[in-house]
């Protein structure tokens, strides 16, 4: 049983910075490839970044490019999502998620390529 556990949401002003944590246990975290999405208030859940099992390949919404940076560390099981220079319309529940993969440098950036999730964690931006 995968289980995904996110941490570093917080209230935080316009042009200021957050670090996201995602912990997964239960498997082999190294054969995962990891995602972060976002859901704001009456909008859909969308894409944020994805990195592959390997951490070699990385990609990102349009929205974060040069802003946010997502990495991951294998030997303590955690994705992490450093969000710089944030601004309120950053504001969401951000969520990872989680796929087993065979290809080391796969990327997945659609919601319905990935199994498993976690609860969210809440990040405010005020103006």
């Amino acid at each position: 049983q995968v289980q995904l556990v996110e941490s570093g949401g917080g209230l935080v002003q316009a042009g200021g910075s957050l670090r996201l944590s995602c912990t997964l246990s239960g498997r082999t975290f190294s054969t995962y490839a990891m995602g972060w999405f976002r859901q704001a208030p009456g909008k859909e859940r969308e894409f944020v970044a994805a990195i592959s099992s390997s951490g070699s390949t990385t990609d990102y919404a349009n929205s974060v490019k040069g802003r946010f940076t997502i990495s991951r560390d294998n030997a303590k099981n955690t994705v992490n999502l450093q969000m710089n220079n944030l601004k309120p319309e950053d504001t969401a529940v951000y969520v990872c998620a989680a796929k087993p993969v065979v290809f080391t440098r796969l990327i997945l950036k659609n919601s319905y390529e990935y199994p498993n999730w976690g609860q969210g964690t809440q990040v405010t931006v005020s103006s």
